[in-house]
């Protein structure tokens, strides 16, 4: 995956500079909230981006805006890595890719904020484009019949918002990276159609639901 729409070598100056900054303040995000959870302080943040939290302010103005930024750039690498998928000719590699690309970028570690900052326009514009792409990349699997056909694309999203989270404790980071490509490969299985007797049974429950899923960003502030 490249990302393409987010280098920071495809602008120049003080607005590549400014996109570097911002995506060493979205891993750090992701590890504290992902960690945390929506209480951590932006300090914390600051902290582990190993930058000053004056800094952020002057940046950014108020934690919410800072908080609002870092959503928009983490769907906006999921919508890279959607287009990506969507450029694959095969429809399962790219699926796969996707899954592998989003669960490495942790591009649901900030869902710990979900209602509690107030959403955006632009927000919703980038959510709206990120779920439109990945339920693309769903009905090509589908079609083709390499996805099973009970899967959804709420399923792929919740699964990968699943990976995106990190334990609290200190885990060594190379064992951590070994398990999650096991357990991501594990998952991607399951996700696989099987035919003949390796036909598993159908998924429980009821399909995860949309407006559910939406509705947990209502700000409750």
């Amino acid at each position: 995956m490249t990302f393409r729409s987010l280098r920071p070598d495809s602008v120049h100056g003080r607005q590549a500079e400014a996109r570097r900054n911002d995506l060493v303040v979205l891993e750090a995000a992701r590890d504290v909230f992902s960690a945390l959870g929506a209480d951590a302080p932006v300090s914390a943040v600051a902290d582990r981006a190993g930058v000053g939290i004056g800094t952020l302010y002057r940046r950014f103005g108020s934690k919410t805006e800072l908080l609002q930024r870092l959503c928009v750039l983490a769907m906006e690498q999921a919508v890279a890595a959607a287009d990506d998928a969507l450029g694959t000719g095969d429809p399962w590699t790219g699926l796969a890719g996707y899954v592998r690309a989003c669960v490495e970028l942790r591009s649901g570690a900030l869902a710990a904020l979900a209602g509690q900052i107030e959403t955006t326009a632009q927000m919703r514009a980038v959510a709206r484009r990120s779920m439109t792409r990945l339920a693309e990349i769903v009905a090509r699997a589908h079609r083709d019949g390499s996805l099973r056909p009970d899967v959804t694309a709420l399923d792929v999203t919740w699964l990968i918002e699943q990976f995106s989270r990190r334990p609290p404790d200190h885990v060594d980071a190379d064992e951590e990276r070994n398990v999650r490509a096991r357990l991501v490969s594990i998952a991607l299985d399951g996700l696989r159609a099987q035919d003949g007797p390796r036909a598993g049974p159908t998924l429980p429950g009821r399909p995860p639901s949309r407006a559910r899923y939406v509705r947990r960003w209502s700000s409750r502030s």
